[in-house]
This record gives C-alpha cells, sequence and structure tokens, in this order.
C-alpha cells in the first residue's frame, strides 16, 4: 500500500513539473516570438530615413505623410508595451502604404533605382513582420491555451503564469484600402 502512494506521489510530481517546464518554454517561446517582431519592425524603422530622404525631392508637398512618420518613430521609441508597438506600427504600415501609393503619380521617383531597392527593402521587410507576427500569434496561442486546458490550468495559476496579449488590428481603419486624394 505504501509503494502505491510513493508511485502515485512520484508520478504526480514528475506531472507538476512536466506541466510547469511546459508552461515555462511556451512562456519563452511567445518572448522569442516577440523579439523577432521587433527586430523587423526595427529594420523598417531603420529604413524610413533612407525612404524620406529618396522620396522628399520628388514629393516637397507631401509634409504631412513625412510629418506622420516622424511622429510615429518618436512613438515608437517611447512605447514600453504590445499593444503600444503593435498600434504604432499598424499606423506605421499603413503611412508606408500611403507614400508607395502617392510614388504612383511621380514617374521619376519609381524610376529612382535607391528608390527601387528601397520599396523592395521595405516589401521585404513588411513580409517578415507579417511572417513574425503570424507566428508571434500562434506561439501565444499555444500559450494562452495551455494556460487555459486542464490540468495545466491549476500550475499555470499556482505559479502565476498570466496570459499574453495577440498582435492584432485594433483600429477599423488600417484594414481598409488606402485612400489618396489628389485634389488638395
Amino acid at each position: 500500500m505504501i509503494i502505491a502512494i510513493v508511485v502515485i506521489l512520484v508520478v504526480l510530481i514528475i506531472a507538476v513539473i512536466a506541466m510547469y517546464n511546459s508552461l515555462v518554454t511556451l512562456r519563452q517561446r511567445v518572448k522569442n516570438a516577440w523579439s523577432q517582431i521587433d527586430v523587423q519592425l526595427k529594420r523598417r524603422f531603420d529604413l524610413i530615413p533612407n525612404l524620406q530622404e529618396t522620396v522628399k525631392g520628388y514629393m516637397a508637398h507631401e509634409s504631412e505623410v513625412f510629418a506622420k512618420i516622424a511622429e510615429l518613430r518618436s512613438s515608437w521609441a517611447t512605447a514600453e508595451t504590445l499593444a503600444q508597438k503593435a498600434d504604432i506600427s499598424n499606423q506605421l504600415t499603413e503611412t508606408l502604404k500611403t507614400i508607395m501609393a502617392i510614388s504612383e503619380n511621380y514617374p521619376d521617383l519609381k524610376s529612382s533605382q535607391n528608390f527601387a531597392q528601397l520599396q523592395e527593402e521595405l516589401t521585404n521587410t513588411e513580409n517578415k513582420i507579417a511572417y513574425s507576427r503570424q507566428f508571434y500569434n500562434d506561439t501565444v496561442t499555444r500559450y494562452n491555451t495551455k494556460l487555459e486546458t486542464f490540468p495545466s490550468n491549476i500550475i499555470a495559476n499556482i505559479f502565476k503564469f498570466k496570459p499574453d496579449e495577440l498582435f492584432e488590428v485594433k483600429d477599423e481603419t488600417t484594414r481598409e484600402n488606402v485612400k489618396i486624394d489628389f485634389s488638395k
């Protein structure tokens, strides 16, 4: 009888350790996935000054767009939470779409090798950001699911594991197509 109780206790302890380690592993994967997004967003922010300099000569009257980019870059530097960075990233994505759409009306700019190269680099970076966001959200979903499913939810509550936020588009206007009005 005592051997059976000892075996049951050992199995329970091993199960608790396995669930705890699984939660820690998933939490670390979430952190890693966020850092991958952060790296790509930083890369995008590093490309923007070059894009601005290339485009400024052609689009001198598009100062609103450049002011918005400068404001977003400053906001990014002071953002503290994932939600803030996600919102700034989404706004920047829309602003960059605006620049690319406006550039269609500047044939000399479109034919500029410098602009074409920057446009390609930004497109590649945007693709990497999209993939990183998807990977992050998949990882967070696995982690959050583990926090809510039995019996790991008991271990998660005991050790105070907290769910993470998904990287989402909260502003519905960012889901719409960019509208450009040249009548001003």
